[in-house]
């Protein structure tokens, strides 16, 4: 007996290595198929036609602000980005991750030299901004382009997730948001059943903002309504479609509603934006309204309620709601 225990624990541990060893085998081959995954190459279809890509990317430049979001939410840290439309260089909620990513332009003007210095093995773009720029971006790098931007950022972003080879993580990421939406739905019950309004001030004019928006597309999954005489604004000639309309002063009394959102686009403290939001929220007209006299006007961020136009900003919006409606 005295032998046979100093035994029976030689055999346990020849055992344990014998399972570690098979595990570290098994995890090997996952690890092994996981990267032949990786540098199989995949073909893209996007608004600018096809683009093969030899392997999952790993240095990515971003052309719009709300593909920088939908790299972030997917796990990928781009090595260039446009700089925000409000930020130094950067959104302050996505400032924390970017540290370190190299400015490339802004949307509407990229810097060519500056992309191919950081020889990118993928460039995501947008054909509305930077179509004139496509050849030379597709010579720097393979270049992906979604068609349009407008409110509805899931398209854009389930072709960012494809390009990027991170498909079942967009799934997940897209599944996550739509929960998020049924959550906020279930907790403000009753309260989606009312006609909302929407308004933007910028430098020297203001819009009414819909459906075709950024927040018009989360308001219509919530259940929202839209404020019925705003209808009429938005005729077959407006320039902007369904995302907004320009308007004068006169045209106040149209944004009424059960409850009114507003943000002012301010880059860098603009005090011409400022000024108007400041002059048209202190016209009689203004303080008429009766969402106004009722104090279920609100001003929110026009960075995570209309710019930034990502996946990142749609999440803090619906946050934003929750609290303020609750």
């Amino acid at each position: 007996m005295k032998g046979f225990k100093p035994l029976f624990t030689m055999i346990s541990l020849i055992a344990i290595f014998l399972l570690s060893a098979c595990g570290s085998d098994s995890e090997e081959k996952t690890a092994e198929k996981k990267d032949a995954t990786k540098n199989t190459s995949y073909t893209i279809e996007h608004a600018m036609g096809t683009t093969k890509l030899e392997k999952t990317p790993k240095r990515v430049v971003v052309l719009t602000n709300e593909g920088t979001e939908a790299l972030l939410a997917l796990g990928v840290k781009p090595v260039g980005a446009v700089q925000s439309w409000l930020g130094d260089p950067w959104y302050d909620h996505i400032k924390k991750d970017m540290d370190g990513v190299e400015v490339v332009g802004v949307e509407p003007e990229v810097n060519l030299e500056k992309i191919a210095s950081l020889k990118p093995d993928l460039i995501i773009g947008n054909k509305l901004r930077q179509e004139a720029v496509y050849e030379q971006l597709s010579a720097i790098a393979p270049t992906v382009f979604s068609e349009t931007l407008r409110g509805d950022w899931k398209d854009n972003f389930k072709l960012y997730a494809k390009a990027l080879n991170r498909e079942e993580k967009g799934k997940q990421v897209l599944a996550d948001f739509d929960k998020h939406v049924e959550d906020v739905k279930q907790k403000l019950g009753d309260k989606v059943n009312q006609e909302v309004s929407v308004v933007r001030f910028m430098a020297g004019k203001s819009r009414i903002y819909y459906t075709d928006s950024f927040s018009g597309i989360i308001f219509d999954q919530l259940g929202f309504k839209r404020a019925s005489q705003q209808k009429e604004l938005f005729t077959p000639d407006n320039k902007l479609g369904n995302l907004a309309v320009e308007v004068g002063k006169e045209v106040i009394p149209k944004m009424d509603g059960d409850i009114l959102f507003y943000f002012t686009y301010a880059p860098k403290g603009d005090k011409q934006a400022l000024n108007t939001a400041k002059e048209w929220t202190n016209d009689p007209l203004w303080k008429n309204l009766k969402v106004v006299k009722n104090g279920k006007a609100y001003e929110v961020s026009d960075a995570t309620w209309n710019t930034a136009g990502g996946v990142l900003a749609a999440n803090i919006m619906l946050d934003d709601l929750e609290k303020i409606m609750k």
